[in-house]
């Protein structure tokens, strides 16, 4: 036997050692996913066949593979073919045959929240704060709210008939409105904050979201004095990475770098470039971010950073660098599978969040110790593992206790209600103001509302008599620890005063709301929301806008 030959079947050998074991790890794999799907299918017929009360086999399953897909992340889901609709309306469509209002449910009653501008709800005068009592003639008292929502839309052009119980109207109100073709905008607002600066909302990264930002920045370069952008990612839970890519590429110079998504299989795999020459390439950019940023709202604002585009304003992001997509099931069910993790330019990626599915499916924050520095384009330092942390970062302000309960019992809402019942029409929203006379007015309304709360010294005081009791101090110093906790109890009518500045931006930001629409909301906002003031003062100083990103 020659040495070639002996060498020959040596290397044949190794290199089928490497076959065989990936052959017999498939083959082990195999068996264990056959292995389980049999038990599971053995269980799920004996509850079938000998649980003692009859069980909903759709149900049951359905439960069955949420369970399973929640040890995993929150944003593998299942659906089967009755939440299809449902699921393309929330994630991918924003198009659907209705009135254009919204609402929630409060006790057993179904409130309008919100009247689209220009939409067949607000063309028939219905008012947020209506509450909504029957369609078609059909009570809607026990209903749940997907039933009912499934009552109100329809194909346009066709009609429904909603029936309403107003404040202030002692009878029930019946509107005849005839269904239209409802379009909710990614971009619900964009106008100019002054004669320079612009500014466009985004709430959401969905179907069309790219040619909404694009028709929105060529109107707003109509205004000859445009040189710069706010950019109001705030609140925004992403959406759709193809749209962000997009809209991204307005400002971004062609062939630059802007996303990398890598997962298991080469088909999770891709680098999404800029492709075509920007029509924004030299405006200036704030964007605003907050913790609810998420996902496609972070590859945007991430990329912003890493390209040093613009300047990051706010909170540090939510930390989502998954990436999900719709996979199809048998018998028309689908479920959304997170298939790759997305970095963006610098290279970074943003979760936070590690889903340890070996250790009880632990949830844990990524440790300092394992973040990485990148550089963005002009050298600044920043890190995966943590989010996007803003360039100018801004604490939130306090809000009291007070305040929120007003707004969590629905008190300003439903005042909100009863004054637009009673003023047919207010001044232009750059001279609105809720007067001390109207305030007053507010008082009293107040005084026959229930409401309670606890102040932050109340808590205090709480826990330190717990901890005197717990102690064994209280026995001893009882009369002067309860005398201290009655001078320290608030007095509503105290607060309503002390707070009364901050309550009222609060409800005059209802009010222009209820009768100016999305517009009064946000124009309001340019004059009072301290985010906005900060943009506004990094974007009128060159200097600093420049030193921030180098």
């Amino acid at each position: 036997m020659s040495l070639f030959s002996s060498h020959r079947r040596k290397l044949i050998l190794l290199m089928m050692i490497p076959s065989t074991f990936l052959s017999v790890s498939f083959v082990d794999d195999y068996f264990m996913i056959s292995k389980q799907l049999d038990i599971f299918s053995a269980v799920y017929r004996e509850v079938d066949q000998f649980y003692v009360d009859d069980v909903k086999p759709g149900e049951l399953l359905k439960i069955g593979i949420d369970g399973m897909l929640k040890t995993i992340d929150p944003y593998t889901n299942f659906y089967p073919e009755s939440e299809i609709e449902d699921y393309r309306m929330k994630h991918v469509s924003t198009e659907y045959g209705g009135i254009g209002a919204s609402s929630f449910r409060y006790g057993d009653s179904i409130v309008i929240y919100d009247v689209y501008e220009g939409y067949p709800a607000q063309l028939a005068d219905v008012r947020a704060g209506d509450l909504l009592i029957s369609v078609n003639g059909r009570a809607i008292k026990g209903l749940s709210p997907s039933e009912i929502d499934d009552m109100i839309k329809g194909q346009a052009g066709t009609v429904v008939k909603v029936g309403l119980s107003r404040f202030g109207e002692s009878q029930p109100i019946e509107k005849s409105i005839t269904r239209g073709e409802i379009k909710v905008k990614n971009v619900p607002y964009y106008g100019m904050i002054n004669d320079s600066v612009g500014y466009i909302k985004l709430d959401k990264f969905l179907q069309n979201c790219f040619s909404e930002v694009r028709d929105a920045l060529v109107d707003l370069q109509k205004n000859k004095g445009l040189t710069s952008l706010v950019f109001d990612l705030r609140g925004n839970g992403g959406g759709l990475l193809e749209e962000s890519v997009q809209m991204l590429n307005l400002f971004v110079k062609k062939g630059e770098l802007l996303v990398t998504q890598k997962g298991k299989t080469e088909g999770s795999n891709n680098t999404y470039i800029a492709k075509v020459d920007p029509i924004a390439p030299d405006l200036k950019v704030a964007v605003l971010i907050d913790k609810n940023s998420a996902s496609a709202s972070e590859i945007t604002a991430g990329n912003f950073q890493d390209l040093d585009r613009g300047v990051i304003i706010g909170q540090r992001s939510f930390g989502k660098g998954l990436v999900q997509q719709t996979r199809p099931l048998t018998y028309n069910a689908q479920m959304k599978l997170t298939v790759a993790k997305y970095y963006t330019a610098s290279g970074r990626c943003v979760q936070t969040r590690i889903y340890n599915h070996d250790e009880g499916n632990a949830v844990t924050e990524v440790p300092d110790s394992l973040m990485k520095a990148f550089k963005t384009k002009n050298g600044r330092t920043v890190f995966d593992g943590s989010a996007v942390y803003p360039d100018r970062f801004l604490a939130l302000p306090d809000t009291s206790n007070i305040t929120k309960s007003l707004i969590g019992n629905f008190i300003i809402f439903d005042y909100a209600s009863k004054y637009r019942q009673q003023h047919n029409s207010i001044d232009s929203i750059e001279v609105f103001s809720f007067t001390d006379a109207d305030f007053k007015d507010f008082e009293n309304y107040v005084n026959t509302e229930s409401y309670s709360y606890s102040t932050q010294t109340e808590n205090t005081f709480k826990l330190l008599k717990d901890a005197a009791i717990r102690e064994k101090y209280y026995a001893s110093n009882s009369s002067e620890i309860d005398k201290l906790g009655k001078e320290l109890n608030h007095d509503k009518a105290a607060d309503l005063r002390l707070f009364k500045s901050e309550i009222k931006s609060f409800i005059e930001k209802e009010l222009v709301t209820r009768y100016y629409f999305q517009t009064g909301k946000y124009k309001y906002m340019f004059k009072h929301d301290e985010t906005i003031k900060e943009a506004l003062t990094v974007l009128g100083n060159n200097s600093l806008y420049n030193s921030i990103l180098k």
